[in-house]
């Protein structure tokens, strides 16, 4: 049985996600520092993998299986981070 306030949590984390990668990138426009580039994409990408989460628990929970567009976009969302860590190396 679904807690009541399960689809709350999932919208809070998707405007969550979606505030940072605001925040990220808008402080990246005005610092052009790269690192906040890469993590504000980032954030993007988890936003969207929230939203995902909850198209796929709360709305579409039997007609379309979303785990794999899911675990994409988290895979996504790391490596971009992780590329930045890596070119923010030099």
């Amino acid at each position: 049985m679904r807690h009541m306030f399960e689809p709350l949590v999932y919208v809070l984390c998707f405007l969550t996600s979606g505030l940072c990668a605001w925040l990220l990138l808008a402080s990246y426009r005005r610092r052009l520092q790269r690192l906040l580039l890469w993590s504000g994409l980032c954030f993007c990408l988890l936003a969207l993998n929230s939203l995902l989460v909850f198209l796929d628990i709360v709305v579409l929970p039997t007609q379309i299986n979303l785990t794999s567009a899911r675990l994409a976009t988290t895979l996504l969302a790391l490596a971009v981070l992780l590329y930045g860590f890596v070119w923010e190396l030099d």
